[in-house]
């Protein structure tokens, strides 16, 4: 984790290189604290008549929330396990307002089923959580929905402080706020 007062996006590309050499945290998904949030998508179109490309592109949270260099797209090509995405986070959610705090997170999983598409990533020794984030638009009974589960605890002590008054809440608030705007973008096709 690295905070900033200024934007960090002409300087993405030092941040992915340098996220790209950090390991996954260490952690023991028996430990953590399982979230479900889901929503659900108004549309009488199939999964397979959705583009969820922007999914893949990891356009899920509003860039006054965060906004990120992921690798897949720094080397002009498609999703793959292992690529780094590197995150810069806005406290408050406000662009030029805010400090900037940059993690890194690694895909592990992708998700390319008839009934259900998506990706999980792990996050990166640094991060404020540590554990496991699974992005899926779903169909079930011909019903769409997004779906976003972690698995996750504080990452250090700072957060495990912290946390009850303020990372569980801004983390509710941006898991809301993606919910809402994977359901905009899915709704509007």
């Amino acid at each position: 984790m690295k905070i900033y007062l200024t934007d960090q996006k002409k300087k993405f590309t030092q941040h992915l290189d340098f996220l790209k050499t950090k390991k996954v945290m260490d952690y023991d998904k028996s430990r953590l604290t399982e979230k479900i949030t889901t929503i659900d998508i108004d549309t009488t179109k199939k999964l397979e008549q959705l583009n969820v490309d922007f999914l893949f592109n990891y356009q899920i949270f509003p860039d006054n929330i965060m906004t990120f260099k992921n690798q897949w797209t720094d080397e002009n090509r498609k999703i793959k396990i292992g690529d780094t995405i590197a995150q810069q986070v806005y406290i408050p959610p406000i662009r030029n307002f805010s400090q900037k705090i940059i993690f890194g997170v690694r895909i592990n999983e992708i998700i390319d089923q008839a009934d259900k598409k998506g990706f999980s990533y792990e996050t990166l020794e640094g991060h404020v959580e540590k554990g496991i984030s699974t992005f899926t638009v779903q169909q079930f009974d011909n019903k769409i929905f997004f779906k976003v589960q972690t698995f996750s605890t504080p990452g250090n002590i700072l957060a495990k402080l912290v946390g009850p008054f303020f990372s569980v809440p801004y983390q509710t608030f941006c898991t809301k706020t993606a919910l809402n705007n994977v359901k905009r973008q899915l709704e509007n096709q």
